[in-house]
């Protein structure tokens, strides 16, 4: 078979922070693809603002790059398990991969996630070592500790002759030995032009091609990324669709697009090997193949990673609904959710028994959270409930997702945490002391266990530890309750705004959840009791004024700081009979039912 000698295909995949972004930036910039004026940001491949933010990859991306003779397309994926129907896809679409892992942390639960989706499709895996600057780095450990995770992962015998470069993306500098760095990526580039094989040329076959993500844009609507399987593929051409149900559907190509640099150009034909993005059909899906009209064959379908998370998504209806958003009716929440199915594949809403309120289905809290995080800075207002994990029937059994975890974390700090994973059913695999004070701990746990668990994560290690997890796999479920918040809560009695001299009467109750002069509402979540029974408190009290002159003048008085979430905080502290209210402006904790004697009476119902 005849190979595209001037094409490469190939996929950056690591764990969270390993560095995929920044390499990626650093080589497009000693390709030469941007001109010498051009202005490139930072992790130019993060393009929406949470990702900036967050400093992590949500969605695939694809850039390309020239080299010498040789265009290389390379598609930087995401490391977050949330994200993970991203990463398998992409790697049907190369035929070779590069494993970032960083030279000091080593293997990672994200690296081995990744490594075995390539490993599964029989990519050959470049290794970059990368952050080999840090005075931390341990190079030989860290590739002893790859190769066994190749073993382990039962890679064959040319996956494991893997060619390894070291790099700092950050310095932008590589090189093929830990200590022999240059200033320039050729190591990489040449690595991956020697290691990764070109793609089959049969472009004089039927055309087939394969939609493996999705974009869209108002002026053509949805449009489908792919890539040319044989064949070619040209703009204005009648072509058929196989549809998901097997149904052939068949459409005018409206425009062809290519990639270069972190641009899409507008191009009129592309061949076997080519990663192109199709326009012309509204209701094209991922893994659909698009083929001649007169000689319909189909790839097979690509398998999506199933939802392992729902939470209810409703209209706000708290006394202050309205107030701070600009969409806040069912029709436009509703509207926003189902533009989000466009081109997120991995999410699935299903309508409830009331027209305001919908059950929506993810990857994880993060994946779900971050949807809500985007419709919130749209102007959307609405309610949450907590996350709950989907339970399915496998062969009769009834069957939960699980997780495996990973936390690195201070020596004096382990029995805290092996406790606390213990009364979530955490069960522990592993445990390795790294030296120098630092012990890795390995679990399988449900993955209802690990709602709301961060935040005690974070208290018992006072901020040290750190805490990785992705999906392993459904098994059957485990009796008992597992997980939870233990605190009960303080609820505020009136509407009103809050006071300083209430909030200092209430400071030896609990935690503080809402500044001096904040709005509050009856039943509103107002900070975190002691105990665990919720305690509904008066915070709207003033200090009644009289003309009795204290002996002792006033002192200043002084309030401990209040505790502020964030929106994933949020979520994960509820409990079942409360929602989370999230405007663009707040976020706030409230009960179910805001009448006291309401809660009072579906509490003895219970």
């Amino acid at each position: 078979m005849q190979q595209r000698q001037d094409l490469r295909n190939i996929a950056i995949i690591a764990h969270v922070d390993h560095g995929k972004t920044t390499l990626v930036d650093q080589l497009l910039k000693y390709s030469g693809t941007f001109r010498e004026n051009e202005q490139v940001d930072e992790r130019a491949m993060d393009s929406n603002d949470l990702e900036k933010e967050r400093g992590i990859t949500i969605l695939a991306k694809n850039t390309a790059i020239n080299y010498k003779d040789t265009r290389i397309n390379i598609l930087d994926t995401p490391g977050h398990a949330d994200f993970g129907g991203e990463v398998e896809r992409i790697m049907k679409m190369v035929d070779g991969v590069l494993l970032v892992v960083d030279a000091y942390e080593g293997v990672m639960p994200q690296t081995r996630f990744v490594l075995k989706k390539a490993l599964e499709q029989k990519l050959n895996p470049v290794v970059v070592l990368n952050k080999i600057d840090r005075p931390s780095a341990r190079p030989a450990y860290v590739i002893d500790e790859v190769l066994d995770l190749f073993i382990e992962l039962g890679a064959d015998d040319e996956q494991l002759e893997f060619p390894v470069v070291f790099a700092s993306a950050l310095q932008g500098t590589s090189g093929y030995e830990a200590d022999e760095q240059q200033e320039s990526m050729d190591p990489i580039f040449t690595t991956i032009l020697e290691h990764v094989p070109a793609p089959v040329d049969n472009s004089e076959e039927p055309l087939q091609f394969q939609v493996t993500l999705l974009d869209y844009n108002e002026y053509v609507g949805r449009i489908g990324v792919g890539r040319v399987f044989r064949g070619k593929i040209r703009a204005g051409q009648q072509v058929a669709i196989v549809k998901k149900d097997g149904k052939t559907k068949t459409f005018r190509i409206s425009k062809l697009f290519g990639f270069i640099g972190l641009k899409r150009i507008e191009i009129e034909e592309a061949k076997a090997g080519d990663i192109v993005a199709v326009a012309g059909l509204e209701d094209i899906n991922v893994g659909e193949t698009v083929c001649p009209t007169d000689n319909v064959e189909a790839l097979p379908m690509l398998r999506i990673d199933e939802p392992t998370l729902q939470m209810t998504f409703l209209v706000n209806n708290s006394p202050f609904a309205g107030k701070e958003g600009k969409f806040v009716t069912s029709r436009k929440i509703e509207e926003r959710l189902l533009t989000q199915l466009e081109t997120d594949v991995s999410l699935r809403v299903d309508p409830t028994a009331s027209p305001d309120a919908w059950t929506v289905s993810g990857r994880g809290e993060l994946h779900l959270s971050i949807l809500v995080e985007n419709m919130r800075r749209e102007g959307y207002e609405l309610q949450l409930s907590k996350p709950q994990v989907i339970i399915k029937e496998i062969d009769g059994v009834k069957c939960e997702p699980y997780e495996r975890v990973q936390a690195d974390v201070p020596e004096e700090y382990t029995g805290a945490v092996i406790e606390s994973m213990g009364t979530r059913k955490g069960e522990m695999l592993d445990m390795v002391n790294q030296g120098n004070g630092q012990v890795r701990l390995e679990f399988k746990i449900p993955s209802r266990g690990l709602i709301g668990y961060t935040t005690e994560f974070m208290t018992q290690t006072r901020g040290f530890g750190i805490l990785n997890h992705s999906f392993d796999a459904y098994e059957p479920v485990t009796a008992g309750n597992v997980g939870g918040r233990r605190q009960g809560v303080l609820v505020s009695l009136e509407n009103g705004k809050a006071t300083t001299y209430s909030i200092m009467s209430l400071e030896d109750r609990g935690v503080i959840f809402v500044e001096p002069g904040t709005e509050v509402y009856a039943g509103m979540i107002v900070g975190e009791h002691n105990r665990e029974n919720d305690l509904t408190v008066n915070i709207t009290r003033e200090k009644h004024l009289t003309n009795v002159r204290s002996a002792n003048k006033d002192q200043t008085s002084t309030i401990k700081s209040v505790r502020k979430m964030s929106l994933e905080e949020a979520i994960e502290y509820l409990d079942d009979d409360e929602y989370c209210e999230v405007t663009p402006e707040s976020i706030r904790l409230r009960k179910k039912l805001l009448n006291k004697s309401e809660r009072e009476k579906a509490a003895k119902k219970k």
